[in-house]
Parts: C-alpha cells; sequence; structure tokens
C-alpha cells in the first residue's frame, strides 16, 4: 500500500503545474539506497478469515547522494491491512522513495530490497555454466546475448519512448540482433546466410499473423498496469498496439533462431551423411527431424507465457474474480493477448521448419550442383 501511494504521489506530482517560484523550489522525489539499523516498531494482527498482517516503523540510514549517513524513518503501520507486504529485519538494504508536498516537506517510503548482489552472483553463475560447457561457442553466446541487450535498452526502448513507431523500430533491431547473434555464435559462412534468410521469412510470417489477429480480436494493448502506466511517461505518444507486437516479435526471435539454426544444421549433416539424396528425400529425412523440435519447442513457448501468467490464471480459476466461466475468462483482454501472443509465436515457429528445410536443401544441392560443374 505504502509503494501504491508512492506511485500515486509521483502521478501526481508529475501532473501538477508549478504554480508558483516557491513551489520550483520544493526538492525532487527522488530513490536512494538505505539500510535497516533499527526496528521502532511492529505489529501483528489476524484478520477474520485467519491471515495474518504485520507491519512495521523503522529507522534507515541513508547509503548514497545527499542521503548519505542520513537517518529516516519509514512509517509502515497505518489503517491498511496489506497481506504479503514485506517484512524487513536489521542490515535489509532496500530501496527508499524520498516524496516532497508542495512545502517541501518529506515522507519516506521503502518502495523494494535491494537485490543487486543476488543478481549478479545468479550472473556470475549463469555464464560460469554458458562458457564451461559450451566452451569457445559459448563464450560467444554470452557475446551475443550482451549485444542483444545493449540494441533493445540502448536502441529500441529508447526509439519507442520517443514516439518512433515500435514495429519499425523492432524490425530494425531484431534484424540486428539475429544477424550479430547468428554469425558470432555459426560464423560468416554460407550455412548462416541461409539461417538469415529463413529467420527473415519466418518472422514475417509470425509478424502478419499477430498484427492481423491482434486487430480482429480488439486487443488494445492496454490490458496490464505496466502498459497503461506508459501513458504517463514522457512527452511523446506511444503506440500501444505497436508495443504488444514488438514483444510478440522479440519473444518469437529467440525461439525462431535456435530451431533455425538446429533445422539448416541438420540439412547439412544429412546431406553430406548422403550426398545421394534427392532434394526430396533430403527435405523428408531433415523435416522429419524438425517435427521433433516443433512439439518441444511449442511446447516451450506455451509454457513460457503460461508462467508469466499464471498469477492472472489462477485469480480467473479460482472463482474469485468478475468472470465466472471459461467464456468469460478468455474474452478478458489479458488473457486474449496472451493467447494471441502464444498462438502467433507457435505458428511462425511452426513455419519456420518448411521453411529453413527448404531453403537449406536448396542451397545445398545448388552448391552441390555447382561443384560438380
Amino acid at each position: 500500500m505504502k509503494k501504491l501511494i508512492y506511485i500515486l504521489a509521483l502521478s501526481t506530482l508529475a501532473l501538477l503545474p508549478n504554480i508558483t517560484t516557491a513551489q520550483n523550489s520544493v526538492p525532487k522525489d527522488t530513490i536512494f539506497k538505505a539500510q535497516v539499523i533499527e526496528i521502532l516498531e511492529e505489529t501483528s494482527t489476524t484478520l477474520s478469515d485467519g491471515i495474518t498482517v504485520e507491519q512495521q516503523n523503522v529507522r534507515l540510514i541513508g547509503l548514497e547522494n545527499e542521503f548519505q549517513n542520513k537517518k529516516v524513518d519509514f512509517i509502515g503501520i497505518g489503517n491498511f491491512d496489506v497481506v504479503n507486504k514485506n517484512i524487513f529485519k536489521l542490515g535489509d538494504t532496500v530501496l527508499v522513495a524520498a516524496v516532497y508536498d508542495n512545502e517541501g516537506n518529506v515522507d519516506y517510503y521503502i518502495t523494494d530490497f535491494v537485490r543487486t548482489k543476488s543478481l549478479k552472483i545468479l550472473f556470475i553463475l549463469f555464464l560460469i555454466t554458458l562458457i564451461g560447457v559450451g566452451g569457445w561457442k559459448g563464450f560467444r553466446s554470452a557475446i551475443s546475448l550482451a549485444i542483444s541487450f545493449l540494441i533493445i535498452m540502448q536502441f529500441i526502448v529508447p526509439e519507442i519512448l520517443s514516439g518512433s513507431d515500435p514495429i519499425i523500430i523492432t524490425l530494425i533491431g531484431s534484424l540486428l540482433i539475429f544477424t550479430t547473434s547468428i554469425y558470432l555464435t555459426e560464423g560468416f559462412k554460407p550455412v548462416s546466410h541461409i539461417c538469415i534468410v529463413s529467420v527473415i521469412i519466418s518472422l514475417t510470417i509470425t509478424i502478419a499473423v499477430s498484427w492481423f489477429f491482434v486487430e480482429i480480436a480488439k486487443i488494445s494493448g492496454l490490458s496490464s498496469e505496466e502498459t497503461g502506466s506508459l501513458m504517463y511517461v514522457g512527452n511523446n505518444l506511444i503506440h500501444f498496439k505497436g508495443l504488444l507486437l514488438t514483444g510478440i516479435i522479440i519473444g518469437a526471435l529467440g525461439v525462431l533462431d535456435d530451431v533455425i539454426i538446429a533445422q539448416v544444421a541438420s540439412v547439412e549433416e544429412i546431406h553430406n551423411t548422403d550426398k545421394t539424396l534427392s532434394k526430396k528425400k533430403l527435405f523428408d529425412k531433415a523435416f522429419r527431424v524438425g517435427v521433433s523440435h516443433i512439439s518441444s519447442m511449442t511446447n516451450t513457448l506455451f509454457l513460457a507465457y503460461t508462467g508469466a501468467s499464471l498469477p492472472l490464471i489462477v485469480l480467473f480459476a479460482s472463482g474469485t474474480s468478475a468472470f465466472s466461466n471459461f467464456g468469460q475468462i478468455i474474452n478478458n483482454e489479458e488473457i486474449a493477448t496472451e493467447i494471441v501472443r502464444t498462438l502467433s509465436g507457435s505458428i511462425g515457429l511452426i513455419l519456420a521448419v518448411p521453411i529453413a528445410t527448404s531453403v537449406a536443401v536448396w542451397w545445398v544441392k545448388r552448391t552441390q550442383h555447382s561443384e560438380r560443374h
């Protein structure tokens, strides 16, 4: 609840005009790191349904900026009963929001824990596993991942915030991501060129299917709270339907290049094993390998999107929401969005197998024909 109050306060202050010179001198709301040094008071209340609600007032010491070594108090005990609110212990490092009113008075709210250390450890463990198992190719994959992250954070996101068309920007960014990824991990060779052509064709189909069903299903792209809050970010109009398609494109890209690289490699290996195979037989053998890949990757895509939406699904299934039956549930925009996202990505993934197989078979047979002549 305190976090909600903080967010509402920030939104309200952002919308208020500067009326007087005195108001212009009010410090800006800011967030800083602090450490819990004292638990001032704790309360525990058991509600009628048996749920226990704990609240705290804590003393903090600032760890950075103008709040370095400054002691401040967070008053968490109030009239609102918030279930599953964070409980703080001595030594916890947290993020604190300093929110000022028009007279310059300040209130402090703990917004979250500082998780940097644990996330760094997890990231290092990931890199060790990737490079330890994948060797030199794993190292190149790590470099590719870093480049993909930079393209998204330094190009795609800023351009969307500046008001550019999300779909065009994401198409350009996606082209940079998968060409860099494929050439880094597979090398600059004909097989990589075939993979890139196959990804472009498959991604184009995925975008077309996604766009078509987003339109006919009348999905606005504003179903989630996070997306809705973007209405108050920046001075430029954000195209929310385009932003939704952007998410579908990036999500599909991750599985498309994986399937396509594996499929093109399969065609090459089968061809090298028996170069007397006709185009049809080579296609059939490689396609059978791809079909087994389709089932596992489609399931992976479904589980990934379902996992991200699981709390919402559980809410609807519990019967406590306003949606009481299956028909009402799937017509909810949040659920419909995930269905379109999952099925559109899956269609692109399924079609990627025959597309990549066809392009790869054409290439190896053309190369074989050229070598003979």
